[in-house]
């Protein structure tokens, strides 16, 4: 069973209604307050900001709005998915991607696409899809902005890589990749605005962070299946990137996967 791309590109329709949840949770914990005590309504106060704060840092959370894990089908087919571009190593992964005949989607940083607008193009020149991934990729305090600043950060770095994009003929993005994968309440209804759809992922190896081809090899294959998405990075300094990807790409050659695009249905 195949899925649609339509279907795929879940754009917040209630973007906020996370505000009436945090509302009525309040009230509760007011009533209980009231009718049990300090002791019950201090404890639900606490449970009810653990929710919310589940809902931020569990990037597969769709407590503030719907997030793409994983795509609907059933053949032997994944999304592989590269963060944090533009960057030295672009050109290299895409003569990777290019040798086995994969696709994948580029969620880019809005200030280095446009210092850099020909990897871009070249990204979509080869059939690959873009994505948005900020402005400035604020890594330790995205989760914390507030709506002013989560707005400028989404709403440049459409911007830019939709302007490059017209340029090629492609369209703009519509997939959106939070930094870090935090969300918060702000974040949707800013995506809502550009019509974007929010996309996390079921595998990965934390080549962010760490550059041994082997061990990330060895995590991202524990969460491939059917349909899963695959988190990779590229432009960090331990330089292994290209390395990972090639090796990813052979094994999934190996084991009969293809990499795809959701566009392509």
């Amino acid at each position: 069973m195949q899925a649609s791309s339509t279907s795929l590109h879940r754009v917040p329709r209630f973007p906020h209604a996370w505000a009436w949840a945090l509302l009525l949770s309040q009230m509760l914990v007011v009533a209980l307050w009231w009718w049990f005590g300090w002791r019950v309504g201090l404890s639900s106060m606490f449970l009810s900001h653990l929710f919310f704060a589940w809902g931020t840092f569990r990037p597969q959370s769709r407590l503030f709005g719907p997030v793409l894990t994983r795509l609907p089908i059933r053949e032997k087919q994944v999304w592989l998915t590269i963060d944090d571009g533009p960057s030295d190593d672009t050109r290299a992964l895409l003569d990777a991607l290019d040798a086995h005949d994969a696709k994948a989607t580029f969620f880019l940083i809005g200030a280095r696409a446009a210092q850099r607008p020909e990897l871009v193009r070249e990204i979509l020149r080869r059939g690959h899809g873009i994505g948005n991934h900020t402005t400035n990729h604020p890594a330790v305090w995205f989760w914390a902005l507030g709506p002013a600043r989560i707005r400028r950060e989404i709403a440049e770095a459409q911007r830019v890589l939709d302007e490059i994009a017209r340029d090629e003929g492609a369209d703009p993005p519509r997939w959106f990749r939070a930094v870090v994968g935090f969300s918060n309440p702000f974040v949707t209804p800013a995506l809502h605005g550009h019509g974007l759809t929010r996309v996390a992922w079921s595998a990965r190896g934390y080549d962010g962070v760490k550059g041994d081809p082997q061990a990330m090899l060895a995590r991202i294959q524990r969460g491939l299946a059917p349909g899963a998405i695959v988190l990779l990075h590229e432009g960090a300094s331990h330089r292994h990137h290209v390395e990972i990807l090639r090796r990813l790409l052979q094994t999934l050659d190996e084991t009969g996967y293809r990499a795809i695009l959701p566009e392509a249905y």
